[in-house]
């Protein structure tokens, strides 16, 4: 079941691409943009996150933090990252696998990654707005925005 809009968002700590511990209540006072995506160094999700690399001055500008997570092993999201020049977090929801994306409901079991969900949480730890995806289907950089003004 997915997290729903008004619920208050699941607390993690999960490793970034540098081996930095990185945990959503270290972050309360802040806006979250938590972008699960599938797969590192595939189509679709580097254009995601190629497309927030290219706008993140305009989505942070108000001191939101954006936070990525993949099933990928952190080894792979260094990689990834350094490959694609991101400069916020890829988180690795690698062991226990799915767990985090499980704990929001966008964990896909018979392909073993996340699909394509994204919650906005406001500084209280409270989901705001949110927006699930299949995986092939890419997310709007403009409902981002339009997320983000609304808080």
């Amino acid at each position: 079941m997915s997290i729903e809009i008004g619920q208050q968002a699941p607390d993690f700590t999960l490793k970034n691409q540098h081996g930095e511990d990185v945990s959503l209540a270290a972050l309360r006072g802040r806006t979250v943009v938590l972008v699960f995506y599938p797969f590192a160094f595939t189509g679709v999700c580097t254009g995601e996150l190629c497309e927030l690399r290219d706008n993140v001055a305009d989505l942070t500008a108000d001191g939101a933090e954006i936070l990525a997570i993949s099933c990928d092993p952190r080894f792979a999201l260094r990689v990834f990252a350094d490959t694609e020049g991101y400069e916020f977090s890829l988180l690795s929801d690698f062991w226990p696998h799915g767990e985090v994306a499980r704990a929001y409901g966008v964990f896909h079991e018979k392909v073993g990654a996340a699909v394509r969900g994204t919650f906005v949480i406001d500084g209280e730890g409270v989901v705001r707005w949110k927006v699930e995806n299949a995986i092939p289907d890419a997310r709007s950089l403009d409902d981002y925005r339009a997320a983000l003004a609304a808080i």
